[in-house]
């Protein structure tokens, strides 16, 4: 089978759809996504979920452990194991 060089694969799109959600994409790879996107309705589906996961994440206000509270942890953690050995 012929690969072409204007229509892509399912997973090929997925790719590039991951890869211009962090702005690494190509614009010929843009364009042969627009193209998979405007007749594939598992990739547009695929790509609308993407977006919504990276607005939910931008949005997210996360809090994280300091590196002296997560150290305190993993000590107080392996304290634990050392004893059910």
């Amino acid at each position: 089978m012929r690969k072409s060089f204007l229509f892509i694969s399912c997973e090929e799109a997925h790719h590039i759809c991951d890869k211009r959600q962090y702005g690494e994409a190509t614009g010929w790879e843009r364009v042969k996504l627009g193209l998979r996107l405007s007749w594939c309705r598992i990739t547009r589906a695929y790509s609308n979920r993407n977006n919504k996961l990276t607005e939910v994440m931008q949005k997210a206000d996360v809090d994280c452990l300091k590196n002296d509270e997560r150290t305190k942890l993993q000590k107080q953690f392996e304290e634990e194991l050392a004893k059910h050995q």
